[in-house]
């Protein structure tokens, strides 16, 4: 070997040590590896081929053990995961191999010099199992690729199946009264809850601060004595809508602190046009869904009237349902389109009847037979689409009608109980189904939840709530949860801890505060600032110190006996002298003395008093004079002897 070559090699590989030390990497000199594209891309099409024919061959043999009875999943999946091994090693060695032959005069495989590989082609290189297959036709059953597919398109025929997405899996329990929840309304981000009912009460419940005690944080009368129609949040939920069986209408805020009451109209102008407000009990009211300042209450008076949340002495506009002959209608309910362009009502003739907005006099929309008349139609509810409208009618039926062939409904259910002017209906946040309660007498059967397909109209579910009417109902869209309100005081929700969000499943996992006890004083404690020190009061530091010590003394915390009734226990006897009528009566038996003659009653006392006097005798002992009495005389003894008509008369 040529020496010069030896040292010149060794001061190369100094300097490489050098350089890689400054660098921090080595293999300075070294040629690239290239890569063959067309290579790589052929060796993929060979092995998608390959695993086509091993997917074909698979389906051939589960069809012939299918025919024979003896197909088993488990040996089949362990014969699949080894071909797939199989098929993983054959193609990496094959692949290698290519890369091999295709490659230059590279000294080592290990240290790759250059650019790195695409992610596409690192991936086909490292994990074969990634590469898409093309689908073969009848394959998608048993092929393992496409189990989770399969998964895929049971979750799709879940999702298409509208009764799989009502959230009833669980339900908490809201104990508003004993009276009717008559009303039922949710803010639009679902945080606060709101019921109203016969009782007059209006009750506040925060989810999020709630724990499973489910209290409500707050209760007012805001109407003293009227029952409670309607609750509504506006739609960005800062102020509340209570209409009530008076004839005006409130706007409380989220607190419940009044921001406007509308103004009662004059009853004596036979023109409701033209009064200023309502004068007669209102009957129901919502928000417009656009406008957050405008609302809409209906009354006996007969009219429709919108307000401005800005102006309360007067109101926006007037709308009068009108019969068949031009008379004047009782409108039970009333509600605005999604888009907030058309304004609906429900009247006591049995008639729906559609104004537009802007046009008040005339109606755009009119079905003169919608329910029997004479029966109050509850609650009228339009889609989301804003093509349907639900009805809910007295006359025990739920009708669907499309507003653009409004003569005859679409569908309709009977059958189902109502005996309320307020019982709800609503649509399912997907606009798949309808949702209504019904009505029960008193220990009659339980009330229902009524789920009706929207296409078919078909009852495809339904929940028993209570033994007791379900009068209100709501499916909130954000929260994906049920609220029912009931004839028994009882506000339920209806949840589901997978579908559901927020709402219901954040009180139901807080667990109820301790009850703390009451700190009251032990004694009363005049403060007196300015006393000298030897009449100053130590101050309490602490009153419940002071109750923890006076529950160890036996004497302050002894229980004060209870009056004993009946012949006595314990050593006290209550025959007779225990109550102070008792006392009496068993003294005035025992006493013997003779009081019949009272002369001799007050001198049995005479002796006793002269010797021993205690009263005003002792202060004049010293000073008091000896008393001189007169002594008697001849003629006062002639004077005894003298007949009576003698006698002087005084």
């Amino acid at each position: 070997m040529d020496p010069n070559n030896v040292n010149e090699a060794s001061d190369k590989m100094s300097d490489d040590g050098e350089m890689a030390s400054v660098m921090g990497f080595s293999g300075f000199g070294k040629k690239a590896r290239t890569f063959d594209l067309d290579a790589i891309f052929e060796q993929t099409r060979r092995t998608a081929i390959e695993r086509s024919q091993r997917a074909l061959e698979r389906k051939q043999n589960d069809d012939q053990m299918e025919e024979e009875g003896e197909s088993s999943k488990s040996v089949k999946s362990s014969v699949h995961t080894q071909r797939d091994k199989a098929a993983t090693a054959t193609s990496r060695k094959q692949e290698s191999e290519s890369s091999s032959d295709s490659g230059s005069d590279s000294d080592s495989e290990s240290e790759l010099i250059g650019p790195p590989l695409p992610p596409q082609y690192t991936a086909q290189d490292d994990d074969d199992e990634h590469v898409r297959l093309p689908r073969l036709p009848g394959n998608a059953a048993h092929s393992d690729d496409d189990e989770g597919e399969t998964q895929d398109d049971d979750d799709d025929d879940d999702d298409d199946n509208p009764v799989k997405k009502i959230p009833d899996t669980h339900e908490i329990t809201l104990q508003h009264g004993t009276k009717t929840v008559s009303a039922l309304a949710l803010d639009p981000s679902g945080a606060r809850l709101v019921t109203g009912g016969y009782d007059y009460d209006v009750r506040f419940w925060d989810f999020a601060g709630m724990d499973q005690a489910l209290q409500a944080f707050r209760s007012l009368q805001p109407c003293e004595c009227h029952q409670i129609k309607t609750l509504q949040y506006s739609n960005t939920g800062d102020v509340i809508l209570v209409v009530s069986g008076n004839a005006q209408a409130k706007v409380l805020d989220r607190d419940g602190f009044n921001v406007m009451e509308c103004v009662k109209g004059d009853q004596y102008i036979v023109d409701m046009a033209k009064t200023k407000g309502h004068t007669a009990m209102l009957n129901s009211g919502c928000w417009h869904p656009k406008i957050k300042e405008e609302f809409m209450t209906c009354s006996n008076d007969g009219t429709v009237r919108t307000w401005d949340l800005s102006s309360e002495k007067k109101h926006k506009s007037v709308f009068k349902p009108r019969s068949f002959q031009g008379k004047k209608v009782i409108p039970t309910c009333c509600t605005y389109s999604r888009d907030g362009k058309l304004i609906a009502a429900g009247c006591q003739d049995g008639t729906i009847q559609i104004w537009d907005r802007n046009l008040s006099v005339h109606t755009k929309f009119h079905c003169r037979q919608a329910h029997i008349p004479g029966s109050d139609t509850s609650c009228l509810s339009f889609s989301y689409d804003g093509m349907t409208l639900a009805s809910r009618g007295g006359d025990d039926t739920l009708k669907m009608w499309d507003i653009r062939n409004f003569r005859n409904p679409v569908n309709f259910a009977t059958g189902l109980t109502n005996y309320f002017t307020m019982t709800d209906c609503c649509f399912s946040p997907d606009d798949k189904l309808l949702v209504t309660g019904t009505s029960v007498k008193k220990d009659e059967g339980n009330g229902k939840l009524v789920f009706f397909e929207r296409t078919s109209f078909q009852k495809v579910y339904e929940i028993e709530v209570t033994n007791a009417s379900v009068v209100r109902c709501l499916w909130h869209p954000k929260l994906n949860q049920i609220m029912v309100g009931t004839g028994n005081g009882l506000s339920k929700v209806y949840y589901d801890p997978v579908k559901s969000h927020r709402g219901a499943k954040l009180c139901v996992v807080k667990s109820q505060r301790k009850e703390r006890q009451a700190e009251t004083l032990t004694q009363d404690y005049i403060i007196t600032p300015h006393a000298l020190p030897m009449f100053r009061e130590a101050r309490q530091r602490s009153t419940r110190k002071q109750l923890e010590k006076d529950r160890l003394d036996p004497k302050k915390s002894h229980k004060p006996e209870p009056p004993v009734s009946g012949p006595g226990r314990g050593g006290r006897v209550a025959a007779h002298g225990g109550t102070l009528s008792s006392f009496i009566v068993k003294n005035i038996a025992l006493d013997k003395t003779d009081d019949s003659n009272p002369r001799q009653a007050i001198l049995r006392h005479a002796k006793e008093a002269s010797e021993n006097p205690y009263w005003v005798a002792p202060a004049y002992t010293q000073t008091q004079p000896e008393p001189v009495f007169a002594e008697e005389s001849e003629e006062d003894e002639e004077a005894d002897k003298e007949p009576e008509w003698k006698k002087r008369k005084i």
